[in-house]
């Protein structure tokens, strides 16, 4: 047997991999927010469309970049999950929903919903290389970008395509502990990609029994706020864990449209984001 000691005193220098070219083809966006999380689970997507739609109630033209290559789940949240794409001689057209957001995802190129997307590192960056600059996206004022969970390949990629496109990045965490440390790490991610803090949302920051109104601290509380305030972030607001979330999102109906009370906690966390651009 071979004996020796290993050391794990320090972490291994990253692979020396060449980053690619800048991208000249994203156009016609005016704003671009990455929203990312350290961790799955913590309701990234659920957030994402929401917030997409509350912008487009303000009168703005929105768009979704449904960046999580092997989970999407956006086109199902806004209830055009069966659609297909289309392309013209200017591009592929993101899908229009009713909501007044339009849409890329992978899942529209899928066969059905039980397909995986069993890709390696290059063919995901491809993908999203192609939602960047091959989608005719014209004059949108905002266009969310939702990342799969931790900062992997998707969220490179974007930061070294479009860099000077991107306004920042918005992380969602949840209150318990665990969540916070994995969201430290989407922090340093977009510090050392040099990419703009716009702000924290706490999700399911308390829930609200539906029969009393009573709120209980489920995964705690303040998480959010603080690691905000210990990273120097704005924090952008707290939304709590309500039931009609969940059955609105299996209904592909954005929570937003039907519940007033979360309307105005995410017009709210919008006007937040807005002053700090």
């Amino acid at each position: 047997m071979p004996h020796g000691t290993i050391k794990m005193d320090k972490p291994p220098p990253p692979p020396v991999i060449p980053a690619p070219q800048k991208s000249t083809k994203y156009k016609g966006v005016k704003h671009t927010i990455l929203v990312m999380s350290g961790k799955g689970g913590v309701g990234k997507s659920t957030f994402s469309v929401n917030l997409a739609v509350t912008l487009a109630s303000m009168g703005n033209k929105v768009g979704i970049i449904d960046a999580d290559i092997n989970g999407p789940d956006d086109p199902k949240l806004l209830g055009v999950g069966e659609m297909k794409l289309y392309a013209d001689e200017n591009g592929i057209r993101p899908v229009q929903t009713k909501y007044g957001v339009s849409v890329i995802s992978m899942a529209f190129m899928l066969p059905d919903e039980k397909t995986a997307v069993i890709w390696r590192g290059a063919l995901r960056h491809k993908a999203i290389q192609q939602f960047l600059e091959d989608v005719v996206w014209q004059d949108m004022d905002y266009v969310i970008m939702d990342f799969p969970p931790g900062t992997g390949d998707e969220a490179l990629t974007v930061a070294q395509l479009i860099p000077d496109a991107t306004d920042g990045v918005v992380i969602v965490v949840t209150p318990q502990e665990l969540a916070l440390l994995d969201a430290k790490k989407a922090i340093n991610f977009a510090e050392t990609l040099k990419l703009k803090l716009l702000g924290v949302v706490e999700n399911m920051s308390g829930f609200i029994c539906p029969h009393c109104g009573n709120e209980i601290p489920v995964f705690k509380k303040g998480g959010g706020e603080e690691i905000a305030r210990v990273n120097k972030i704005k924090f952008l607001g707290r939304i709590p864990l309500i039931p009609e979330i969940v059955q609105n999102s299996d209904a592909g109906i954005p929570a937003v449209t039907r519940n007033e009370a979360l309307k105005k906690i995410y017009q709210g966390i919008a006007e937040n984001l807005i002053k700090n651009n």
